[in-house]
């Protein structure tokens, strides 16, 4: 079983900045595509960046130049740098990984468990 815990979450004045944190524990042979979403209630899930096991990145438009996604491979762990936050940031972000298994070397998707950010304005 593979478990993503995510981390960093919290509340922060307009034009501040947070580091969310998503770390991959479990029986894991290899990850793949690491991403990081976001959902308002009532609204779709976003998809807010997305990096590929070589390093590429991909980011919403809402986000791009204020917000960077990066990994570690060796610690299974991606990061969302968030900086000149805004009001309409605030939601709950979760943390998305394809994951291949020792028990099964097919990829599946595994969630984080969300993380509330809140920006005052």
């Amino acid at each position: 079983q593979v478990q993503l815990v995510e981390s960093g979450g919290g509340l922060v004045q307009a034009g501040g900045s947070l580091r969310l944190s998503c770390a991959a524990s479990g029986s894991i042979l290899s990850v793949g595509n690491m991403r990081w979403y976001r959902q308002v209630p009532g609204n779709e899930r976003e998809l807010v960046a997305d990096i590929i096991s070589g390093g590429s990145t991909n980011y919403a438009d809402t986000v791009k130049g204020r917000f960077t996604i990066s990994r570690d491979n060796a610690k299974n762990t991606v990061y969302l740098q968030m900086n000149s936050l805004k009001s309409e940031d605030t939601t709950v972000y979760y943390c998305y990984m394809h994951v291949a298994t020792a028990w099964s070397r097919a990829y599946y998707a595994y969630w984080g468990q969300g993380t509330q950010v809140t920006v005052s304005s």
